[in-house]
């Protein structure tokens, strides 16, 4: 029986490093190719405010990056978030994931400067980071409670990141993504407690 419950968890493990690996390895080879071969072009698959074509970039633009700078400093908070978002369950990720992208990619549409272009992963670190937050408050157990003290203490600074600061930074991304995360986090509690015992 214990045998059965630690290949559990070791599959669990797995699974989860195997699911990041390859969300992060998505992240960096179109960077490099991007950056060898497209020279920049795949960029303007990113979000475009107020423009019909720009609307493609809700899917597209938390995959591309600005470069390897902009890459590498999503990389570890990318890991981290995500990791604690699927502590509790896996399919957590997904939820808040799509939640993050479809809420935090129109409210950029909407809400974005007109020409210009939003990409990276930031969006959903912003999703996840929302989510961890606020979890504990919307499922109030535990767990999740305990989970939004460490994210709040690691990552809470990165609120900040919501409000409009330098040229470039698209803190529409970090503000919408953020409440993706949110109203993930509270369709996943609602979820759990109306499942049967």
């Amino acid at each position: 029986m214990n045998y059965l419950k630690d290949n559990s968890i070791s599959y669990k493990i797995k699974s989860r490093v195997n699911l990041l690996g390859r969300f992060l390895s998505v992240f960096w080879v179109l960077e490099l190719l991007d950056l060898l071969i497209f020279k920049g072009s795949l960029d303007r698959f990113g979000i475009i405010p107020h423009d019909l074509i720009g609307l493609r970039g809700i899917l597209f633009a938390p995959f591309l990056h600005g470069g390897l700078s902009h890459l590498i400093a999503n990389t570890l908070p990318f890991v981290v978030l995500s990791w604690f978002v699927m502590l509790q369950e896996t399919s957590d990720f997904w939820v808040v994931t799509l939640l993050t992208m479809i809420v935090g990619g129109f409210g950029v549409w909407l809400f974005g400067v007109p020409g210009s272009v939003h990409i990276g992963a930031s969006i959903l670190i912003f999703g996840y980071l929302g989510f961890l937050l606020l979890r504990g408050y919307f499922q109030q157990n535990f767990v999740s409670i305990f989970l939004s003290i460490i994210v709040s203490f690691l990552y809470g600074g990165l609120v900040l990141g919501m409000l409009p600061s330098r040229p470039g930074i698209s803190w529409e991304g970090h503000l919408f993504g953020f409440l993706g995360g949110v109203l993930a986090a509270k369709l996943i509690a609602n979820e759990k407690q109306n499942r049967p015992s």
